[in-house]
């Protein structure tokens, strides 16, 4: 009985709060309104500067240019955020995945219809060669690992002859020196310079037998 006593008056004594709460908001209504209007106002500056400063990265994105001088002053890190920055200048959804156990992709990007794109980044010192290994490795990859349905290699240096004619003949696109100032530097967008069909393509690792 004691407990019982105990819980009907604490009920008792929640709606008797509850009441008086809801007098005085009778009483305040205006206040009340005020202070709503007052909070959604804020909302919507913080939803319009928001908007501003999204329009704003846009815009500055799609004026994105960057110098071979530039890009070659670059650590291994900074040349993948550039990369991504410029799929993203190109319409890409991308992002900047390269860490340990990456499994040969530096950034994927996704746009439709193109599909999936991975992108392995080779920055080295001007002269630089990238073999034909770094081809085998994307290619093992990109597919299985990545379900992508485009592959490139990208470097700042240059490749070798067996690299070039290995990944043209595997379906891994690669980007050299000359490409990259035409993709970086004069803006044309990476899928255009490549060639990239306008829809999903099978890749050979993705063919059936």
């Amino acid at each position: 009985m004691g407990a019982a006593t105990v819980a009907l008056a604490l009920a008792v004594a929640l709606a008797q709060a509850a009441s008086r709460l809801l007098a005085k908001a009778a009483e305040n209504w205006p206040l009340l309104i005020v202070i709503g209007l007052a909070l959604a106002t804020c909302l919507a500056c913080l939803r319009i500067r928001r908007s501003h400063r999204n329009r704003a990265d846009s815009e500055r994105l799609a004026r994105l240019r960057i110098t071979l001088a530039e890009l070659d002053a670059m650590d291994d890190q900074q040349f993948e955020y550039a990369l991504r920055d410029l799929l993203v200048r190109d319409g890409w959804v991308a992002t900047k995945v390269g860490r340990g156990g990456d499994q040969a992709a530096d950034v994927i990007g996704d746009l439709v219809p193109l599909g999936r794109i991975v992108v392995q980044a080779k920055h080295t010192r001007v002269g630089g060669k990238v073999g034909s290994s770094v081809m085998y490795e994307v290619n093992g990859t990109a597919g299985p690992a990545h379900r992508a349905d485009h592959a490139v290699v990208v470097t700042n240096g240059s490749f070798t002859r067996d690299a070039m004619a290995w990944g043209d003949r595997h379906g891994v696109h690669w980007i050299d020196r000359d490409r990259l100032g035409q993709w970086a530097h004069k803006g044309r967008a990476l899928h255009e310079l490549l060639g990239l069909p306008s829809r999903r393509s099978r890749l050979p690792w993705r063919r059936a037998a």
